[in-house]
């Protein structure tokens, strides 16, 4: 009879348990469409990367948004991998469907939360006076706060006892030199994520445009672009205390880590890489940060030499005309004639009635 009432007692107690361990909520902006016109949303190459993640480990998953309900995503390309997943998913789509509402939330609830960014934060999620709320009671908790690009403009009206929740904290999103290469509607923002981070006395830090870069500070962790979501949702299991599932790295993740480590000196290393493993790797995403490392240049010679540099580490496998052009005028550009030439050339031989190619071949050997 005792030992039967012990199980009575703990079977609840262990429910309990459950119920709170291991449970995270996923925020998404409600912003993307309304009364049929479509505007900016959240991105779901952000949540879907970090749901699977989540889900591999064995977190339980909530999905709200400020007015809850169906929520629309940005424009994405249902072929990536991790999309065609999600999208195939009826229990993510499911969520997506019927997020719960921001002012439903409770605290206690969740061990980590975890914002996605996208353009909508930037009008919705900022002045969410519930997920506010819910954040503030949360880092209360000591649970974990995690935001990835434009999601890190949830902290930035956040005060407790007069101050600023992110003053003096850690922290990155989005930054400006991104948002001028890559932003489409950053010209309707308000403001700019790196400006209203800094206003609010956050120790904004940034790496390279658009290659990952994560930081922790306490209970802090956040992204700051697309391609740091991972790096993001791998942090928050690991400090979660769960060991890391395995996975297969995705080709444009894979991808932007080669980059990364080019540009920090390890051009050697990035070209065996390539010249050995080519097939796991997104050749053209590779090409397209090159080219607008060394367009976004103006005229800093290192710069563009840098982007050169790393459109020349897929230029082995991967022609494309207009690229091919563009290089030869980097080259021009850092008074490199003979290599100019060489990239026109090539055009040439791909397609001997290319105008433009030959066109430039007549002012170089002039």
């Amino acid at each position: 009879m005792k030992l039967l009432l012990i199980l009575l007692i703990s079977v609840p107690a262990t429910l309990y348990a459950q119920s709170k361990t291991n449970k995270i909520v996923m925020i998404v902006s409600s912003y993307g469409k309304d009364m049929g016109k479509t505007r900016p949303s959240y991105e779901m190459d952000e949540f879907s990367q970090a749901y699977l993640i989540f889900k591999a480990n064995g977190l339980r998953i909530d999905v709200a948004s400020p007015k809850g309900g169906a929520v629309e995503a940005g424009q994405f390309n249902k072929e990536k991998p991790y999309n065609k997943i999600m999208v195939q998913d009826s229990i993510a789509m499911g969520l997506l469907k019927r997020t719960k509402p921001t002012a439903s939330l409770h605290a206690n609830d969740y061990d980590a939360i975890y914002i996605v960014g996208g353009k909508g934060p930037m009008f919705d999620l900022v002045v969410d006076p519930a997920l506010q709320d819910l954040i503030l009671e949360m880092n209360a908790n000591k649970a974990i706060i995690s935001a990835v690009c434009h999601g890190t403009i949830a902290f930035a009206n956040i005060k407790k006892d007069g101050q600023y929740l992110i003053e003096n904290k850690s922290i990155t999103g989005f930054c400006n030199e991104e948002e001028a290469m890559f932003g489409k509607t950053g010209s309707e923002f308000p403001f700019l994520l790196e400006d209203r981070l800094l206003l609010r006395g956050a120790k904004y830090e940034k790496g390279e445009a658009m290659l990952p870069f994560m930081i922790r500070d306490e209970n802090f962790i956040t992204g700051q672009n697309p391609y740091s979501t991972t790096l993001v949702a791998e942090e928050i299991v690991k400090s979660l205390g769960k060991e890391l599932a395995k996975r297969n790295k995705y080709k444009d993740e894979m991808s932007m880590v080669l980059v990364k480590k080019a540009m920090q000196g390890e051009m050697a290393w990035a070209r065996t890489t390539l010249s050995k493993d080519k097939d796991n790797y997104d050749l053209q995403l590779i090409a397209a940060h090159g080219y607008y490392k060394a367009m976004s240049a103006k005229d800093d010679i290192a710069t563009i030499t840098k982007g050169t540099s790393i459109i020349e580490l897929v230029t082995p496998y991967y022609f494309n005309e207009d690229l091919y052009m563009k290089l030869a005028e980097y080259y021009l550009t850092l008074g490199n004639k003979s290599k100019a030439k060489s990239r026109v050339n090539d055009v040439l031989q791909k397609n001997p009635n290319s105008q433009s190619a030959s066109a430039m071949l007549n002012k170089l050997t002039e």
